[in-house]
């Protein structure tokens, strides 16, 4: 079972600022307990142990949460197996969440996922953030979340736009965070967006360094 592995993400979220309650504790575990089963079959992770995928897929997306508001509409967009996406709505079960994966049967899992963890208001959606956008919120959403869907230019050129004013936009932007920033100075400003935080941290066991950005719309 992954008991043990659970609690590890419960002391080393402590570490990041994230308290996780028994009941948080409980979808994580079940979470990890299909997500490692599934995986078994399909290609939804590299990570090859328990251990590995709750530091570097649920603790990963869960560090920049502090910082985020929680309240609102959520739009995962790339969700893969659900990242940062599910993780998020588990620490705050109030966003309504839409989870845009393209792939069929990663949908398949996400959709499976979503069942057994019985989270209301979320959803997984098949469909490309280029093409889709018919399928979405048409009042846009409060916060967007990527994580490895393009560069950034091309990240924020497909969701700034389904972005609320005064919404979030958080992206994972890996170990060239500041080079990355500097680069798409321009992308951004013309996305009338500020860079709020940007969180530099390295994960447990981890030497380099990552970058985790949220912008807010401010135009």
């Amino acid at each position: 079972m992954s008991g043990k592995e659970v609690q590890k993400l419960s002391r080393r979220a402590v570490d990041y600022g994230i308290t996780l309650s028994s009941t948080q504790l409980d979808l994580f575990r079940i979470y990890l307990d299909e997500f490692w089963e599934w995986n078994r079959h399909m290609n939804l992770t590299g990570l090859s142990t328990r251990e590995r995928m709750v530091i570097e897929l649920f603790l990963d997306s869960l560090i920049p949460a502090p910082l985020l508001s929680g309240q609102g509409t959520l739009l995962d967009v790339g969700s893969g197996a659900g990242l940062p996406g599910v993780p998020l709505k588990i620490y705050y079960p109030k966003l309504q969440t839409h989870l845009l994966e393209a792939n069929s049967k990663k949908i398949h899992f996400l959709r499976h996922v979503l069942r057994i963890l019985k989270l209301s208001d979320i959803s997984a959606l098949k469909g490309r953030i280029e093409k889709d956008q018919s399928r979405l919120n048409p009042c846009g959403y409060r916060l967007i979340t990527a994580r490895a869907l393009a560069d950034l230019a091309q990240t924020l050129n497909w969701c700034a736009p389904l972005l609320e004013h005064g919404g979030q936009m958080l992206c994972f932007l890996g170990k060239r965070g500041e080079d990355t920033l500097r680069d798409n100075r321009e992308v951004v400003r013309r996305h009338r967006l500020r860079m709020e935080h940007i969180v530099p941290y390295a994960l447990p066991g981890k030497k380099e360094k990552r970058y985790a950005v949220i912008f807010k719309k401010v135009g």
